[in-house]
């Protein structure tokens, strides 16, 4: 056998001993709990219905209001969890679900997680948390070097500094990105003079003081709707959210954002931060980092960076050439619950300069003194579990060639689906994956013979066809819970910017097999074909236009 088969093998080999393992004896409680430790895969397998029943009736099992008033025995509540609970959820962890961001884990965290529920840590002050604060530290500085590279004196220096942080741990990129834009908004209104900073006076006070009509941020319009959210918190408003056009790629277009920019500035609106995508939701895209970070620089604005999906792709040296420029962030967000394969929720949000997060600093009487190492002196979220130990875990056990190796893989499979895609005559691919997520839709291939032909009103009409195909398909794999894709809304350049309804699938869990892949877009056709209304009404609709266009059917 090639040397660089028995490689590829044996580190399949090492990827499927950390996602599953030998199955644990049934038995109780006990032996249940060491079932789901060893191979959760398999628990779930057996114990989740094998079909869905509507969630109507799954609240039926949890309409009761009122605490209950008498003890119930562990072995009796447990059945009714896996009865109820278990029947019912959704396996995520499936190598057949491959609708979402999420996806197996690693067998270890099982009883790992025991370990830091029973310790019960609460990380917002040193007190309750003495070990795991600086384990959390540590953590982020090791995320922090990930991104930006610093030398060994940095974070010697920095990394557990009682006045300075790299950044903060939270439940998720929500809470980073929205964490991420209060540090930029606090710093460009910051105290000045007589004026006490925007922290102290509001937002309404500050804009007076600097003599600004408003302030925004802008995003590319794949941004996370969690932007939107943090200019609400903020107090700047939704519309001071500017979205700015993306280029055929899906990532933002740089001459649209010039534009935008010298619009907001004609009418004295300071762009505060500017915020990239490596790794859109939808899509997978990464902007174009290093000319964003050219603009913020040039605009004297805060450049951040919404790796959520994407930062984890840092750990392999081939795809950390797509997001060349991140170095230059001012923040990154990045989700460990995500390609670092830790369980919901954990997210971080990294800042280059450590004295950074000193415009949001708070502190308590009781707790998060000044010059304490207190966590929470400078996060949003106060109360908090300790996250950090299953991300340190993961870092340790995987290691970075391990994870070099999983987002390696996984790209490399969504390229694969891609080409299979590709070559299918029934299917189009809409966007091309630069990660491992990508979109495509059923189009058959008299479908596509009439939309080459078609005029613009007929080509409305196709469209919203294959939308409602696209649905209809969508949903019946969901309801059938053999396998699942999401869905979303795009407007591709090829048809001239009409809104199109698209398959979406995240290619991340490494158990998803390329005949699992093949099994997909079968069931996909299949469920296409039985569809007795939106499948009839697109194939008569298009052999009217092929009708009038004069081409016989083959």
């Amino acid at each position: 056998m090639h040397k660089d088969k028995k490689t590829a093998q044996a580190s399949q080999q090492s990827i499927d001993r950390i996602f599953t393992v030998p199955e644990a004896p049934d038995s109780s409680l006990g032996r249940i709990e060491q079932a789901i430790s060893q191979n959760l895969n398999r628990f779930l397998q057996e114990h989740i219905a094998a079909t869905e029943r509507p969630l109507t009736e799954i609240e039926k099992d949890f309409n009761t209001a009122s605490v209950p008033e008498n003890p119930t025995f562990v072995s009796e509540h447990t059945e009714f969890l896996l009865d109820k609970l278990v029947a019912q959820s959704v396996h995520t962890s499936s190598p057949r679900f491959i609708g979402h961001m999420t996806s197996a884990l690693p067998y270890f965290l099982m009883p790992l997680s025991k370990i830091m529920i029973g310790l019960n840590q609460n990380t917002v002050k040193i007190e309750t948390s003495k070990a795991f604060t600086p384990l959390e530290r540590q953590v982020l500085g090791m995320l922090h070097n990930l991104v930006y590279q610093q030398d060994d004196a940095f974070y010697d220096r920095w990394m557990h500094s009682a006045n300075h942080s790299l950044g903060s741990f939270c439940s998720g990129g929500t809470v980073a990105n929205i964490t991420a834009l209060w540090v930029a908004r606090n710093h460009l209104l910051r105290p000045q003079g007589t004026f006490r900073g925007v922290a102290q006076e509001g937002i309404y006070r500050a804009m007076k003081h600097y003599g600004y009509e408003g302030i925004a941020v802008l995003v590319s319009d794949r941004g996370h709707y969690s932007v939107k959210k943090s200019a609400d918190i903020l107090g700047i408003g939704r519309e001071s959210l500017v979205s700015v056009a993306t280029d055929e790629n899906n990532r933002i277009d740089i001459a649209a954002l010039e534009k935008t920019i010298t619009e907001l500035k004609a009418q004295n609106i300071k762009p505060f931060a500017i915020v990239g995508i490596a790794g859109t939701t939808e899509t997978g895209s990464i902007d174009p980092l290093d000319k964003l970070a050219d603009i913020a620089e040039r605009e004297g604005c805060h450049f951040h960076v919404d790796a959520a999906w994407g930062g984890a792709s840092l750990m392999s040296d081939s795809q950390r050439l797509k997001m060349a420029g991140i170095e230059r962030a001012d923040s990154v967000t990045i989700d460990a619950h995500k390609q670092l394969y830790v369980p919901m929720g954990a997210g971080m949000v990294l800042f280059k300069d450590p004295a950074l997060v000193s415009s949001i600093e708070h502190h308590a009487e009781y707790i998060l003194r000044k010059g304490s190492k207190d966590l929470g002196s400078h996060t949003l979220e106060g109360s908090r579990s300790g996250m950090a130990m299953l991300v340190f875990s993961c870092l340790k056990i995987i290691g970075r060639q391990g994870y070099q190796l999983l987002i390696d893989q996984s790209v490399a499979k969504a390229q694969r689906f891609a080409k299979m895609i590709n070559t299918h005559p029934e299917f189009e691919l809409i966007s091309e994956p630069e990660l491992c997520i990508l979109t495509y839709r059923y189009v058959p291939e008299r479908v596509k013979q009439a939309l080459s032909l078609a005029k613009p009103d007929e080509i409305d009409v196709l469209t919203s066809l294959l939308n409602d195909l696209t649905i209809s398909i969508q949903k019946r794999q969901r309801e059938s819970g053999h396998s699942f894709v999401s869905r979303t809304r795009l407007t591709p350049a090829a048809w001239d910017g009409r809104t199109t309804t698209v398959f979406r699938v995240v290619l991340a869990n490494p158990l998803t097999t390329e005949t699992i892949l093949e099994e997909v877009l079968a069931e996909q056709t299949e469920l296409a074909l039985q569809s007795k209304g939106a499948y009839p009404a697109l194939m008569e609709k298009a052999e009217q236009v092929l009708l009038r266009a004069q081409v016989k059917r083959p």
